[in-house]
């Protein structure tokens, strides 16, 4: 499968990476899905969630960590979607989020909460701007496996 999606829904997921910086940011990609590809046609920036009463119902490795190094969505964000979603005739397609001062990798949390058949595009912010991005699918083993991201345009300096 590949990811298509337009140079504005880019730069405003850039944007919320760069704005969130040094908390990572978090977001839902709504689209439709056509034989082999999701085409992205809105991106819906949500605030993350993630607080000590979300981290207590963690491991205690990361019940330490904060915003800097995870990210959550709120169930009524994630519901607010799925109904705007469904309203539109579209469908969630997947999450965006920030890695802050890291690579554009999943880390072990990112599978461990992840749904398949969802792209998870992962933006870098480094010192506050945003570079790489990739985008992930879970395969049939519940590993993260690179998925091609197309730009329909291409995006501006």
């Amino acid at each position: 499968m590949a990811l298509k999606l337009r140079a504005e829904h880019l730069q405003l997921m850039q944007a919320h990476a760069e704005q969130a910086y040094p908390d990572e940011c978090c977001g839902l990609l709504l689209g439709t899905l056509v034989s082999d590809d999701k085409t992205l046609v809105d991106v819906r920036t949500v605030t993350n969630a993630w607080n000590e009463q979300v981290a207590s119902e963690f491991a205690a490795a990361e019940s330490a960590l904060t915003k800097t190094r995870r990210y959550w969505i709120s169930s009524e964000d994630m519901l607010a979607a799925m109904r705007e979603a469904r309203q539109r005739d579209l469908d969630v397609i997947g999450i965006y989020h920030s890695h802050p001062d890291h690579p554009a990798v999943p880390s072990e949390c990112d599978r461990r909460q992840a749904w398949q058949h969802y792209s998870y595009l992962i933006l870098s912010v480094r010192a506050g701007q945003a570079g790489e991005f990739y985008s992930w699918q879970l395969d049939d083993s519940h590993q993260f496996q690179s998925e091609p991201v197309i730009v329909i345009e291409p995006v501006s300096p």
